[in-house]
């Protein structure tokens, strides 16, 4: 039974990486599934309180990455307000929309239409919503370490 608990917590972890490719739901949901299928099917007493306090905020921290990421780069590429809060939006709204082509191009073309429909030049527009793409990609990277930091955590403190 351990043998089958243990697979499965080790396909969650699996599918948390997966989902930053084909974000049908968080990457961040994974993590915690195996988290709690350990507590409550593995060993209830090893998980300290800490240890949940630490996830709950490396969970936070993850939630608002991918918006504020994606708002971040436009600005830095030279996208107005109201890019930056497509962006945000956006990049939410993509995720529901045929994964992950949705979640990488809505917000690129979202960004540059806002951009361009404010009488923007389709360089600068281009260059926002370009800035829209790499930001989200520098979202995905730093929840893909956050997410590995938060796995070796966990391991770390069930072994020691």
């Amino acid at each position: 039974m351990n043998f089958l608990l243990w697979l499965l917590i080790l396909s969650f972890f699996t599918m948390s990486f997966i989902a930053l490719v084909y974000p049908v739901l968080p990457s961040i949901t994974g993590v915690w599934a195996g988290f709690l299928l350990y507590h409550f099917g593995v060993n209830s007493n090893n998980l300290t309180s800490f240890f949940w306090i630490i996830m709950g905020l490396f969970t936070l921290i993850l939630l608002f990455a991918d918006i504020f990421s994606s708002s971040l780069s436009v600005e830095k590429y030279g996208g107005s307000q109201l890019g930056k809060q497509v962006a945000g939006v956006s990049v939410v709204v993509g995720s529901f929309v045929y994964p992950p082509i949705g979640i990488i191009v809505l917000p690129f073309l979202a960004v540059f239409l806002a951009e361009w429909s404010q009488k923007r030049s389709l360089r600068e527009s281009w260059n926002a919503a370009l800035g829209s793409l790499v930001g989200f990609l520098r979202g995905q990277m730093a929840t893909a370490v956050i997410q590995l930091l938060m796995i070796i955590w966990f391991f770390f403190t069930i072994w020691f």
